[in-house]
C-alpha cells in the first residue's frame, strides 16, 4: 500500500483547505488515481489495521440490496449507524422511513435500480419491446394532450454484468452506477463510490475493475473502499472464471478532515508490511474448477466466506467519521 501513502503525502502537500456539509474542514486535492496489481497482494492497508469484518459485512449488504442499518449491523458492519440515525439532515428527510433506515442506497441501486419508460401508448412494438426486455406497464397517463403508458422494471445491473462477462466479454459496456438522480433526495447518502466497469480479458483470462469515487475521505474511507472493491472483484472473478489482475481506483475530491491529521501522519512514520492474500471459502463456487454458471451466489455470500492470509499490520488508529 504505498501508493495510499503517496496519496496520503500527496494531499497533506498540495491540498487546499476546504468547508463542506459536515462542518469539518478537509485538506483537499482533485484527482487522484492508484493502481493495484491483485496477482501480487490483496491491497489492504498495513500501517493500521483494517477492519475487514465490517468490509465483508458492508459488501455482503450491498449484494442484497440492503437499506436498513440494521441489516448491515446483522452482518458485522456498524459503519452506517451513524447516517442512519445520527444525521440530521436525514433524520428530518419525509423519506425516512424510522429507525435505521438508509433510503436505497448503494445495494438497492446494484441490484434493483427503479427503471422507467414514457412510451406513446399506439407504440405497439415499442411497448411490446419494452415488455420483453422485462418492463410491466404500470399506468396509463396524458403528456401534452398525448395518451401515454409507464413501463417500470427493476434493473440488477450487477447480474447483467455477470452476464456480459460470461456471454460478451469483449463489451466495453460491463458496468453499474450507483448514482441515481432520482433518488437522491431519498438517500441517508448520496453513493460517494459509484462507477464499477469491469474488464475482463477472454485471451488472458484475466479481469480487472476501475472504480469511480466521487468523494473520498482519505483516512477512514479509502482503505474500506479500496478493500471493498478488491473483494468484490475476487469474488466475480471467482464466479465467472478469471483471475484478477488490475484493481484502478480514481477519486474525484480526495481530502483528508482536519481530525484526522494525526492519524494520517501517524500512518506516514510507520513501514508498510508485505500485501497480504484473500481467500474466498470452498464452499463458493469456481468456475473455473466447475463449468457451472452459479451468479445467485452474489446473494449467498456471507461474510465468513473471507478471509486474508497473512496479514500483518501496525496497531489500530482511530478517528471520528464525519456524518
Amino acid at each position: 500500500m504505498q501508493q495510499y501513502q503517496q496519496l496520503i503525502e500527496t494531499v497533506l502537500a498540495e491540498g487546499s483547505w476546504q468547508d463542506n456539509r459536515t462542518g469539518i474542514r478537509t485538506l483537499s486535492v482533485p484527482g487522484a488515481m492508484m493502481r493495484f496489481d491483485l496477482s501480487k497482494g490483496f491491497p489492504a492497508v498495513t500501517t493500521k489495521k483494517l477492519a475487514f469484518k465490517s468490509v465483508v459485512g458492508e459488501l455482503c449488504a450491498f449484494l442484497r440490496a440492503s437499506r436498513s442499518a440494521a441489516d448491515f449491523r446483522a452482518l458485522g458492519c456498524k459503519v452506517w449507524d451513524q447516517n442512519a440515525n445520527e444525521n440530521r439532515q436525514w433524520l428530518a428527510n419525509p423519506y425516512r422511513a424510522g429507525m435505521d433506515d438508509l433510503g436505497p442506497v448503494y445495494g438497492v441501486q446494484w441490484r434493483q435500480w427503479p427503471a422507467y419508460k414514457v412510451l406513446d401508448a399506439a407504440a405497439d412494438a415499442q411497448i411490446a419491446a419494452a415488455q420483453r426486455n422485462g418492463f410491466t406497464v404500470v399506468a396509463p397517463l396524458e403528456e401534452n394532450g398525448v395518451a401515454k403508458v409507464l413501463l417500470y422494471k427493476a434493473v440488477d445491473q450487477l447480474r447483467e454484468c455477470l452476464d456480459t462477462i460470461m456471454n460478451d466479454p469483449g463489451s466495453r459496456r460491463i458496468l453499474f452506477h450507483g448514482w441515481n438522480p432520482a433518488v437522491l433526495d431519498e438517500v441517508a447518502l448520496p453513493a460517494c463510490h459509484l462507477l464499477y466497469q469491469f474488464i475482463p480479458n477472454a485471451t488472458t483470462k484475466e479481469i480487472s475493475l476501475c472504480l469511480y469515487v466521487r468523494s473520498n475521505d482519505i483516512g477512514l474511507g479509502t482503505p474500506f473502499n479500496i478493500a471493498e472493491g478488491a473483494v468484490l472483484l475476487e469474488l466475480v472473478g471467482r464466479l465467472t472464471g478469471y483471475t484478477p489482475r488490475w484493481f484502478s481506483y480514481f477519486i474525484g475530491d480526495a481530502h483528508i478532515y482536519e481530525n484526522h491529521l494525526d492519524m494520517v501522519r501517524e500512518q506516514l512514520k510507520r513501514e508498510p508490511f508485505a500485501a497480504p492474500r484473500l481467500t474466498i471459502s470452498a464452499r463458493v463456487p469456481a468456475f473455473a474448477d466447475t463449468g457451472k454458471y452459479e451468479p445467485e451466489w452474489l446473494e449467498k455470500i456471507e461474510p465468513s466466506d473471507f478471509s486474508l492470509e497473512g496479514y500483518e499490520h501496525h496497531a489500530p488508529l482511530t478517528a471520528p467519521m464525519a456524518v
